[in-house]
């Protein structure tokens, strides 16, 4: 990343806005045209992106986030040529590999093999490489049985399938993906987040839509904001992610969330979470774990009002970001209703298996059923987490490792 830093941006958007015009009423039929002549069409104005400016790096996994109608579809169309923009400039260097809506691309009238030649020409395969990687792609897709069925019989989940199948065939620089990956079945979900590791490996640039948070800390370099066609945020996929929270709860977007006085949190303020630590087997808090020793985390959260059903959680991270465990009252069936002015005291007992270094906690308070966020704390506190060896990994489990020696015409031995 660090060269990619320094070359030229691979997708530069400059002030790109884009509005489209709705009908107030139409008119349908000659009968309609004939008994009123003068009627004119009225449209609603309906301004999709305003201004949108950002640049991406070559080699960069980067996120675009925002409720639905923000503008992230509309965005990857322009990117993508599907949508001409009303103002401002959009540069992409390098050929491009699209996997945007079920259907572009596509027609239903033919079978697997004829929609790969043809998408794959539309993406700047010739036909005869086209035709050539036409059963790499029906292997990776696991289609083989239905590759001589037309495409309008096949389910939404086997047309992703085929579709992202073509565009990883692609030798494109600059992937557009959107977030219909939801459709496929969990094990071709997993098929395709390796390919994401192996092209971010590989130094491809993707901008990458999605309503998944998890991905988006999980995959990417930098991400943005949109909201109402108008971008908010931009930057680290963990301060992305946290404010996107606030978006979907209606409250404003802020560089860090912080309220004065204090760190970073979000939410009503029905409740507080006062204050969390952790506590070693004998009970005394610590700022230090011993891996492998038991431990505990505590919060007190105190309810400013009553709520009749509340779920208090965690989430613990390490210094990259990167998701180790979490837990709630509602996973463990103990959730219930609280009172104004009570505390509540939330702990977590568990064996320290994470690896050394620093562990992050991020604690929060959502009414039942996550209809509203009372109080969310990003990283509020950390604990250094010891151990007498580092693999690399996230966490090191008790386990036993065992070498088993074959000598000929001798019984097994293990060593």
């Amino acid at each position: 990343m660090e060269r990619a830093a320094n070359a030229a941006p691979a997708v530069v958007v400059d002030s790109v806005s884009k509005t489209f015009r709705l009908p107030q009423e139409r008119i349908h039929t000659l009968k309609e045209r004939a008994l009123h002549p003068f009627r004119r069409s009225r449209y609603e104005p309906l301004q999709a992106l305003r201004e949108v400016s950002f640049s991406v790096r070559r080699g960069e996994f980067f996120g675009i986030v925002g409720r639905n109608g923000s503008g992230k579809s509309t965005l990857l169309k322009c990117l993508a040529g599907i949508y001409r923009v009303d103002s401002g400039a959009i540069y992409i260097d390098g050929r491009v590999s699209t996997f945007i809506e079920l259907g572009v691309g596509f027609n239903p009238d033919l079978p697997a093999r004829d929609n790969i030649v043809l998408n794959g020409t539309m993406l700047g395969l010739s036909p005869k490489e086209a035709r050539a990687r036409a059963d790499a792609v029906i292997d990776f897709g696991e289609l083989r049985e239905f590759e001589d069925l037309k495409l309008k019989n096949y389910s939404s989940g086997m047309q992703v399938r085929l579709a992202f199948s073509v565009m990883i065939q692609v030798d494109a620089d600059v992937f557009l993906i959107d977030e219909v990956l939801a459709v496929g079945d969990a094990a071709f979900q997993q098929k395709c987040f390796d390919v994401f590791n192996r092209l971010r490996d590989e130094g491809r640039t993707i901008l990458f839509v999605t309503h998944d948070m998890a991905s988006v800390k999980r995959f990417c370099h930098r991400a943005v904001l949109l909201e109402r066609g108008e971008l908010k945020l931009i930057g680290d996929p963990g301060l992305i992610a946290d404010n996107y929270v606030e978006v979907n709860f209606g409250r404003d977007v802020g560089a860090d969330g912080e309220r004065p006085g204090e760190g970073p949190r979000f939410g009503s303020g029905l409740a507080e979470i006062v204050e969390a630590w952790f506590e070693d087997a004998d009970g005394a808090p610590q700022t230090a774990l011993p891996q492998g020793g038991r431990c505990t985390y505590k919060m007190r959260v105190r309810f400013h009002e009553a709520v009749d059903g509340a779920d208090l959680a965690v989430l613990f991270e390490d210094d990259r970001r990167h998701p180790l465990f979490a837990t709630s009252t509602s996973d463990n069936g103990k959730e219930r209703g609280y009172d104004a002015g009570q505390d509540v005291v939330f702990a977590v007992r568990f064996d320290n298996v994470f690896a050394p270094g620093r562990l992050y906690a991020s604690p929060w308070v959502v009414r039942s059923g996550g209809t509203d966020l009372l109080d969310r704390r990003p990283r509020m506190i950390s604990a250094v987490v010891t151990g007498t060896r580092s693999t690399g990994a996230l966490v090191d489990l008790p386990h036993e490792v065992l070498v088993e020696t074959r000598q000929p015409g001798a019984p097994e031995a293990v060593a």
